[in-house]
């Protein structure tokens, strides 16, 4: 297995420059995410990574091997890297075998073919598709078709796996059962993983750390998944980890109230905050299930403008002054206070976790995933 390193990394198409100065590694035996929107730079980083394309700058080691250095004239090509791919698109034969996809790799290896057959049959096994080694592609479900590929990849014992967004082809259910098959493979078999999705609840399912990309390319913040969740450095982090609020606030004789309205919060200023607060700077970040509902004259007073059911939850939209909020309460919860608040009703929202950050430009409000 390896590790990965990148060092000080520059890329453009024309003038338009994706990554600057981009310094990363990532541990032998992790698996490591690349988490952020369309167009952020991380699969042209995947690609730089696998050898599909060549840095304008900086350096990339793949364990002790550098192996690719623009500055040095140093290019190693993808097939002398050690790695395995699998792409959003399953990209198996559909005039192959699973079994013929999947030896493949050790037939251009010139590998025995008594070996790669034993080989290729343990890896079929190891992706749960034993006894569909004589399947045509098209006999098979979108998720075999992903194993099929995952398995082509693992066969030949890479150093490195790199997955360029997996399972994005895949329902809802496929997805869910596949992205824990991932990181049980990874488990089994101690192999370096890289993925690259835009969709938070896989990273945050089979990540050992997490690298939030920003729109301009940058690395925001890195960590483990709770770190990300829980901690996050600032409100693009926060808002594209999940549906997110974000309330803007100013002072009024030493309270916080709710910018623009007589909402006031039951929250003191929040230490080393006192200067954005002053220059209106303050927001406050919370998710819909940490704003709990109380009784009208309770806590911060909001109106509910819309209450939708969506199976064990309700889901609100209230109004605080001119900012509206998303709310979630348990369907259990809901019925014991005596049902789904209704349209134009007056509630208390409580807010017992709420992450402070300082304003920069224009804040989506509720509903804000990525």
């Amino acid at each position: 297995m390896a590790d990965i390193r990148l060092l000080n990394v520059t890329k453009s198409y024309g003038k338009h420059r994706v990554v600057e100065g981009f310094t990363i590694e990532i541990r032998d035996g992790e698996c490591f995410t690349f988490l952020g929107p369309s167009g952020c730079g991380k699969t042209v980083v995947l690609r730089m990574i696998a050898g599909f394309e060549q840095p304008d700058e900086g350096e990339i080691f793949i364990g002790e091997r550098l192996v690719s250095a623009p500055a040095r004239r140093h290019y190693i090509p993808p097939e002398e890297r050690r790695i395995g791919v699998v792409f959003q698109d399953y990209a198996v034969w559909p005039h192959k075998t699973v079994l013929e996809n999947v030896i493949y790799p050790l037939t251009i290896q010139k590998v025995a073919k008594e070996e790669a057959s034993e080989r290729a049959l343990k890896t079929i096994a190891m992706v749960n598709l034993g006894g569909l080694e004589h399947r045509m592609p098209f006999q098979l479900s979108g998720g075999q078709q992903q194993r099929v590929a995952l398995a082509r990849a693992l066969v030949s014992r890479p150093d490195v796996m790199l997955l360029d967004e997996p399972l994005s082809n895949l329902d809802a259910n496929l997805r869910e059962e596949m992205r824990f098959e991932i990181k049980e493979l990874q488990k089994n078999t101690g192999v370096t993983i890289l993925y690259v999705t835009h969709d938070q609840e896989v990273a945050l399912a089979i990540s050992d750390r997490v690298a939030v990309m920003g729109t301009d390319g940058r690395i925001c913040q890195i960590g483990t998944p709770d770190e990300i969740y829980e901690q996050p450095i600032d409100p693009f982090v926060f808002r594209f980890m999940g549906v997110s609020n974000f309330l803007p606030l100013e002072e009024r004789e030493g309270r916080l109230f709710v910018r623009e309205s007589a909402a006031a919060l039951d929250h003191p200023i929040p230490a080393g905050r006192e200067e954005a607060v002053r220059k209106g700077r303050l927001v406050a970040g919370c998710r819909p299930f940490d704003i709990k509902l109380m009784p009208p004259g309770r806590g911060t007073q909001g109106v509910v403008q819309r209450s939708s059911y969506l199976g064990p939850i309700i889901d609100y939209a209230v109004t605080v002054g001119g900012t509206e909020l998303r709310v979630q309460q348990s369907i259990a919860e809901a019925l014991a206070g005596g049902g789904p608040l209704p349209e134009g009703s007056t509630v208390g929202l409580h807010f017992p976790d709420l992450k402070w950050f300082e304003q920069e430009g224009e804040l989506t409000q509720a509903g804000g995933a990525a």
